[in-house]
Formats: C-alpha cells, structure tokens, sequence
C-alpha cells in the first residue's frame, strides 16, 4: 500500500532533519540534503501551507513524466490514466513537442499583438487549413477560448442577425463545464462552481442536455445568438448523447439562424476516435473551440475557429490578449498536431478504446454499474457502498500503478495519452480489474 511505501514525517519533523542537515554541513544545506528531503509527504504540506485550497488533488506527487507514464518523487512508476483531462493527448513530453518549444524559446517568445511576428500567420494557415475554416482566433487557455465564443456570438447577433441592443442570448446545456470564470459559471448547474459567486451573468439560458425538443423550443426566442455544447460532456461525467443529436443541433440552429459552437476543449484534437468528436457525426459547428492538447500540454494554447462572416465581425480592440498568438505557442501548437497526424493518434484512440471497453464490460455490475465512452474518453460508474466509493477506488489504484480522478462522486474518468499500445491498455485493465474486486 502507498502508505506502508511512504515514510510519513510531518513538515515540523521535516525541519528538523533539514536543521540538523544544515548544523552539520556548514551554515547553507547542500543540495543532496534538500533532495533527500523532497519526499512525498513534504510535497503535500509546502502546498497546503502556501498554496490556495482551490483543489483537492489525489495524493501523489509526481515529478517526471514520459508517454503513458509518470513518475513521482519517490520514483515509483504509474500509468497516467487521465492525461491533464486531455491535454497531453500525445503522451508526457513528447520529443516532437518539447524539441519545438525549446528551439523557438531560443529564438523569440513574445512580441504581443502590437507587432506581427513571423511564426503566427504560418500557424494561422495550417491550422486553417487542417480544420476547414476561414479564420483562427488563438488564446491561451480552453475558459478564454469559451470566452471568445460567446463574444463572437453576441457580436455576430447585432451585426448581422440584428438581434436588439443587449438582448442577444446563448444557450447551453446542463452540466456543461468550460472553466470557472465568471461567465463560465454563470452557465454552469454545478453548485461547487457557481455557489457563492453571484451575481452571475446576463443573456445564458439553460437546458437539458441531449434534448432536441428542449432545444428547438429554446430557439424559438429570436434573440438566440447561439447554442454553445460539448459533443460529449467531459466533467458531467462523460456523458455520450444520443446517435443523431449532434446532427439534430446542426439542422435546428441552421433552421432558426444561430451559430452552433461546439466546445472541443476536451473531446477534440483526436481523444474520441476522430479530430473533432463532432466528426462523428459529419457535422460542422459555426465556431470551434480547442485547446488543452493543442499544445500538448508543455504550455498553455487555445483558439477559436470560424469563418470570415463570424471572425471578422469583431474589430480592432474590442477582443485580444498580451499572450495570444505569441511564437512560442504558434510553434509549439503546430507540433501537437502534427503529431496527432503523423502519428494516427485518432486511429489508434478508437481502436484502443474499443479494447478498453470491451474489458472493462467484464466487471462485475454489482461494483461498476455503468462503463460509457468513445475512443480513449471513457468512465466507469461505481456502485457506492459504506467501503466503496469512485475516491477509494482512485486511492487504491493508484497503489496499484494507475492514476485516475473521480468527477461527480460515483463516476471514474479513464482517459490515458493516446499513444498508448495494446499490451499496455490490457495490462491497465487487469490493474482495474484487481483494484475493483478487492473490493
């Protein structure tokens, strides 16, 4: 068990040993002392005295990480089972990826927009150009990326569908997640996001998710600027909707003239079996949004995707960032997709995830009530008892090798790097397997 393996000490007997350390070395600690102390348990401690109590991570402190695998500080090896949720779809430090990000920081990391510089407009056209659409509008993060969505749609409601002065709307569904900002939680149905945070922000309506008859009824308010959804609901839980609904959203917003964004921060760039989980069902959103593995997870990378009659309605300083669209992202965010391409990283997500779900069917339903997924986004449902439940289990499998994270209780994401190989998934699944029936 991982305590047995972890030495406990408190951060006060931490010190101590340091002091001592010091007292006998001289007036200054070397720094084979200060590594001997970084132990697990003072990894947790020096977070919890300095850092904001804003997540409760599972506790294991990792320090390296390589393809499938990361490491932690006492150097035990894990399968990394969720993947940053989905920003390290190429695997931990990917050589291609890495070696891009090194060789423009030696070069040029930021200008800001107030110059151009020479690596944006190459990004901006193979980007373009891969996804099909007019324009990008690149950010930092997958929340700013929602952000931009919503403003292009407010934006394209009173320039060119003549919605009133402030009277445009944007629908979503319930138990979307696209970060904590304030408009972010202001669609949100999840009290742990948007309790204690009100007032919250004007023109967001709220419906059933994987409801065609909710939606074409919302619509029916021409103020309706857009419809913004995840093709599948990540952090809800990975909730597939039904065959046809993606579809269904397409028919109905091109029927009542609102723009259909599609939020592919965690679902696109190859994690369900395809590019975009869109691409399932052969439908193209009005705006995309990604981010996460678009820079493979070494630096934060997001961008927004249209054509010229959405883009270009918004006009010089009414939207930007000091970050967006800087060298350095520009560079490293090409690499990330070329290697989902070069390596058939979506080819091998569907495949691999059908083999993960036909093994984790063999568990019995009287501990997982439910497994549920598409290419390598999956999640197992646990049934909870007084000794059981999804953080236990995540606990244990960790002791076993596997890094996992509940969401919403009872439901277990299964999400590894999308390079993951046959051998390994079925060795993975007989982790799962032994950590559930030890149950």
């Amino acid at each position: 068990m991982f305590s047995k393996l972890v030495q406990r000490r408190s951060l006060g007997a931490l010190c101590t040993n340091l002091r001592a350390s010091m007292s006998s070395a001289g007036p200054v600690a070397t720094e084979s002392s200060l590594e001997e102390a970084l132990n697990s348990d003072y990894v947790f401690d020096r977070e919890a005295k300095y850092g904001a109590h804003n997540y409760h991570p599972l506790p294991v402190a990792l320090e390296r990480g390589k393809g499938v695998y990361v490491w932690d500080v006492e150097g035990r090896r894990y399968f990394d089972f969720l993947s940053a949720y989905s920003a390290v779809n190429q695997g931990h430090c990917h050589p291609k990826i890495v070696n891009a990000l090194t060789s423009q920081a030696e070069k040029l990391t930021l200008t800001s927009r107030a110059f151009y510089n020479d690596v944006l407009g190459e990004y901006e056209e193979y980007i373009t150009k891969l996804f099909n659409y007019n324009k990008i509008l690149p950010m930092n993060t997958g929340v700013e990326g929602g952000e931009t969505a919503c403003k292009l749609a407010r934006k394209w409601a009173y320039t060119v569908k003549g919605v009133p002065k402030y009277k445009a709307q944007i629908v979503f569904a319930a138990g979307n997640f696209w970060g904590r900002t304030m408009s972010a939680i202001s669609s949100s149905t999840d009290p742990s996001s948007y309790e204690g945070f009100g007032p919250f922000m004007p023109g967001f309506q709220v419906i059933p998710y994987n409801d065609l008859p909710a939606l074409e009824r919302a619509l029916q308010d021409p103020n309706v600027a857009a419809f913004m959804v995840e093709p599948i609901q990540g952090e809800a839980g990975v909730i597939v909707p039904d065959d046809g609904y993606l579809t269904g959203v397409r028919q109905l917003c091109s029927a009542h003239n609102v723009l259909f964004i599609a939020d592919e921060v965690q679902t696109g760039l190859a994690r369900t079996g395809k590019m975009l989980a869109v691409d399932h069902e052969n439908v193209r959103p009005d705006i995309v949004v990604l981010g996460k593995a678009l820079s493979g997870g070494v630096y934060p990378v997001s961008g927004v995707l249209c054509d010229d009659e959405v883009m270009l309605t918004i006009k010089p300083g009414e939207h930007g960032s000091t970050y967006g669209g800087n060298p350095l992202a520009c560079r490293v965010a090409m690499a990330s997709l070329e290697v989902i391409e070069e390596e058939k990283l979506a080819e091998n997500a569907q495949v691999m995830g059908e083999l993960l779900r036909a093994e984790l069917m063999k568990t019995p339903s009287d501990i997982v009530t439910d497994v549920r997924g598409k290419g390598l986004l999956n999640a197992i449902v646990i049934k909870e008892t007084k000794d059981c439940d999804a953080w236990k289990v995540c606990l244990r499998l960790r002791d076993n090798g596997l890094l996992a994270k509940p969401t919403h209780g009872d439901i277990i994401r299964l999400a590894p790097p999308l390079t993951i190989k046959e051998d390994e998934i079925q060795e993975c699944s007989e982790i799962i397997h032994k950590t559930l029936l030890s149950f």
